[in-house]
């Protein structure tokens, strides 16, 4: 398994990252992977939903290929971008917690409020903290929140503080926690401009 990840990162840096920044309406490309789980989260973003669709076809090979290498077959999510926030740069060996949430669609314009208000402030005073964003698709109600931290001893340092804030902000939010996730933060190239 670990042989099929580190294959699977090295496609994408050095083949799919190189023609996808290149598309029309690309603003970057991400590439989160857990190796304990083999789980791996490819990322692009785009600056419009047009420029998202527009890609489609031709993704959809790559997407398989990819999927082929890492052992298993590509699971597809579209997300809004609801809220971006960066205090620096990662660097190498950044990691990253990954929370995905269920919210009722009514409420998700006050769940959006909820995180940046009031839980991204107070993850900004978590050690190592990098970066934080949380994406949505509206139609379904869920959300994912990913928090960049500039190594895996800041992460773990941050676990009990990190799980009490996601506690107290999914209550606040009406939101119900799904499922959380710990990366390594493999490939980072993203233009996407600040949305707080």
């Amino acid at each position: 398994m670990p042989e099929s990840i580190d294959a699977g990162m090295a496609e994408v840096r050095d083949s799919v990252m190189p023609m996808i920044t290149q598309m029309e309406g690309c603003i970057g490309l991400s590439m989160l992977v857990d190796r304990s789980s083999g789980r791996c989260i490819v990322t692009s973003a785009w600056r419009s939903e047009e420029a998202m669709r527009a890609t489609d076809e031709e993704l959809q090979p790559i997407r398989e290929r990819i999927g082929e290498m890492l052992g298993g077959s590509p699971q597809i999510d579209e997300w809004e971008i609801a809220v971006l926030h960066r205090d620096h740069q990662s660097t190498q060996g950044a990691c990253v917690r990954v929370t995905w949430m269920q919210v009722d669609s009514a409420d998700l314009d006050r769940a959006i409020d909820v995180y940046r208000l009031a839980s991204l402030p107070k993850a900004e005073e978590l050690a190592g903290f990098c970066s934080a964003s949380l994406l949505v698709d509206r139609s379904s109600g869920r959300a994912v929140s990913s928090v960049t931290y500039d190594s895996v001893q800041a992460m773990e340092s941050n676990r009990e503080a990190a799980a009490a804030l996601r506690s107290a902000g999914s209550k606040d939010a009406g939101a119900e926690l799904l499922d959380v996730g710990e990366f390594e933060l493999a490939l980072a190239h993203l233009r996407v401009p600040e949305l707080t």
